[in-house]
């Protein structure tokens, strides 16, 4: 396998295991950990040695969603790098969903927001009791458009609109209750049973598999990916928004927003508009 700055890669008796290696970030997503997690999933879809696909997080965390510093970049950025940030994560979560090696998350702690939808969107998906789960973009003025795609699919639109409306947190239980997660198991017990289940997985036939994939990729391909661009195209335009970048602001001063600075800063906009 490549050397990876963010990622651990460890491949054994056909299983490769995907750790996400910044545990003094929990593991948030920066471009350099986006573009290390695509390259590994393609290449894992070509390495003849590699039948099953285990993704973890180092330390305490799965993922945090977005890095912190990337984060107050954003608000600085052009359309055009908005977009290419944007087109980042939505090719890492397509690839992930659409690779043909079975794919199992071992959620070890807080999985939030891309973090989220990393761990949900893989085939299996098994967390310890004590982790978090949530799409907390709206909290700091932001659209979980990307996910959104995803989330639809798995629980309903009332659960979808539940969890993106609310930003709340639930705990592993009730991720599984509504179908996010495969299993829960006790902290001790996470990767001994995730690599219990890819042993079973195994033992499938690789091609079967493959197709059965394949199969159940192509019955949402085409929604999928229209979805996946007009998402694209919501998240870029969020992140001009006032609202984001109050929230951007609150967040890194450790404060709640204040949405009437929001509002104030684009008004003189929406007046000249009538």
């Amino acid at each position: 396998m490549s050397h990876y700055s963010t990622l651990h890669t460890h491949i054994e008796s056909g299983v490769l295991t995907l750790t996400m290696n910044r545990p003094e970030k929990r593991n948030a997503l920066n471009p350099a950990m986006m573009e290390e997690l695509t390259r590994a999933l393609v290449a894992a879809e070509s390495d003849a040695a590699c039948q099953v696909i285990l993704l973890t997080g180092a330390g305490a965390a799965f993922c945090a969603g977005l890095d912190l510093e990337h984060l107050e970049t954003l608000s600085a950025k052009t359309p055009e790098e908005h977009r290419a940030d944007s087109e980042r994560i939505a090719r890492l979560l397509r690839t992930l969903y659409y690779t043909p090696k079975p794919t199992i998350a071992a959620v070890n702690g807080a999985a939030i927001a891309g973090g989220m939808g990393l761990a949900t969107i893989c085939d299996f998906t098994l967390a310890i009791p004590e982790a978090k789960f949530g799409y907390t973009e709206v909290q700091i003025g932001f659209v979980p458009a990307i996910v959104s795609a995803f989330l639809r699919g798995q629980v309903g639109d009332k659960h979808a609109r539940d969890l993106l409306l609310t930003g709340r947190l639930i705990k592993a239980r009730e991720a599984f209750e509504l179908g996010l997660v495969t299993r829960v198991v006790p902290e001790p017990d996470l990767m001994l049973e995730a690599r219990h289940l890819a042993k079973k997985l195994l033992q499938n036939s690789p091609a079967a598999m493959e197709a059965t994939k394949r199969l159940l990729s192509q019955h949402v391909h085409r929604r999928l990916d229209e979805e996946i661009e007009e998402a694209i195209a919501a998240n870029v335009q969020a992140r001009t928004t006032e609202d984001f970048k109050e929230g951007v602001r609150a967040f890194l001063e450790k404060r709640k927003p204040d949405w009437g600075l929001a509002v104030q800063a684009d008004a003189p906009s929406a007046r000249s508009r009538n």
